[in-house]
Order: C-alpha cells, then sequence, then structure tokens
C-alpha cells in the first residue's frame, strides 16, 4: 500500500499536535512533534543551568545537543511518549519556563542541523506524519501532502490558557497572549528555517473549526493525496 509523508506546519497552539496525532492513528503512520524534540533540548538545558535567566551558554547548548538522546515511544493507545537520555519529559516540556525559550534555542543554526537530521531519518521510509515550524519547506520539501495551520493570536492564547489550566498551572492570559506573540515574532524573524508557507501548501485556519471537523477535511486531502 502506498504510503507518503505528510509535513504540517503553522504557528505555535494552532493545535498542530492533536491533528498530526489523530492522522497519523488513523493511517497507522509514525507520528513524531518535531517542537516537542526542540523543547526537550531547551528543558535539559534549563535544568542542567546551560540556559535561563540571565545566562545562556550557546556554546554548551551546541554541544550538549550532539549528544543527547531524543526518542519517541509508544505508550498506552500507541500515545507517543519522549523520552531525554532514557527520562519521561512529555509533560514538562510544556511548561512555561521551556515555551519562554525554546523558539531562541531553536534559531540557533547547529541546533537545527542536528534535529532535522534526526527527523529525516525518523521519515526515510515515509508512512510519516510530522508537525512543526519548517517541516515542508526544509525537512521534507518534497512530502506528498503539506498543510500550514493558522489561527489568530488571542484564540490561540485562550486554547494555550485551557491546557495550563488542566495542568494545574496557575498564569494569567496576558502573559500567555505575549508569549504567543513574541514566538511568532521568533519563528517568522529567524535567519535559520524560519517560519513560512511552502508554496504548495494548503492552508488550514482553524480558528472557528472543531477538531473532528479539522480531522474530516484533512483526511479528504489525504484521500486525495493516495490516490
Amino acid at each position: 500500500m502506498k504510503k507518503i509523508i505528510i509535513a504540517i506546519d503553522g504557528f505555535s497552539s494552532t493545535g498542530k499536535s492533536t491533528l498530526a496525532k489523530e492522522i497519523a492513528k488513523e493511517l497507522e503512520y509514525i507520528y513524531v512533534d518535531s517542537g516537542a524534540m526542540y523543547r526537550a533540548v531547551t528543558l535539559y538545558a534549563i535544568e542542567n543551568k546551560i540556559i535561563g535567566k540571565g545566562s545562556f551558554n550557546k556554546f554548551r547548548l551546541i554541544e550538549i545537543t550532539k549528544n543527547l538522546k531524543i526518542e519517541f515511544k509508544f505508550g498506552i493507545n500507541k500515545q507517543n511518549i519522549l523520552f531525554i537520555n532514557g527520562k519521561e519529559v512529555n509533560s514538562k516540556i510544556r511548561s512555561m519556563a521551556v515555551s519562554n525559550l525554546v523558539s531562541k534555542v531553536a534559531a540557533i543554526p547547529e541546533i537545527r542541523k542536528c534535529l532535522v537530521k534526526e527527523q529525516r531519518r525518523m521519515g526515510r521510509n515515509r508512512g510519516i506524519v510530522m508537525d512543526g515550524r519548517d517541516i515542508g519547506t526544509v525537512v521534507f520539501p518534497n512530502a506528498e501532502l503539506k498543510i500550514f495551520m493558522t489561527a489568530s493570536a488571542e484564540i490561540r492564547a485562550q486554547r494555550r490558557l485551557s491546557e495550563l489550566i488542566q495542568s494545574n498551572i496557575t498564569i494569567e492570559y496576558d502573559e500567555v497572549y505575549n508569549n504567543i506573540n513574541e514566538r511568532d515574532l521568533n519563528d517568522t524573524s529567524r535567519k535559520d528555517s524560519p517560519l513560512i508557507m511552502s508554496d504548495s501548501a494548503i492552508v488550514l485556519d482553524n480558528s472557528n473549526l472543531s477538531i473532528d471537523d479539522q480531522f474530516k477535511l484533512v483526511m479528504s486531502w489525504v484521500n486525495k493525496a493516495l490516490s
């Protein structure tokens, strides 16, 4: 049976991971959250005091990334679980401390080169759904289906706030909203692999779409790409 690569790019908190997981599950494809890989590097660097308030050791950060073991393993219900050097970090990488620094980490060319190499290795046999910022433009420029997700900053901030509250994290809406806008600016203005839409990508503005509506729409695109 024919297998394809599905590349999903877009702004933060547009629900890329949620949609990508559902599509991968439906197709029985491998799912990779590329953004989680950058978050993993950021978390490890924070916990080991390589970066943080008032400090950002770029050269040490690059060095540790080369030797960092980042793995996705299937858990219950085929849910992807992220491990750093054998330690499960799924919830920790979503903290605001990581969110505030991940775009800066992801902007470093040497780190991107290292992780892109690993992402391409994951997709060498196709049958993969990967989401991130540069999947359709850099990682898999020849992907059979490219999707670019967007939504208003206000709606994305509200969604992110709800996620944090569900994780028992106390935070104000304004802090989340400002973080969303700052990440948008960092992602679109960085010199190396900025967030841009591929000419062959399909735009999915989900500001007013339910998860079910998005799934049905994208599956129609998938079936067309598979035909």
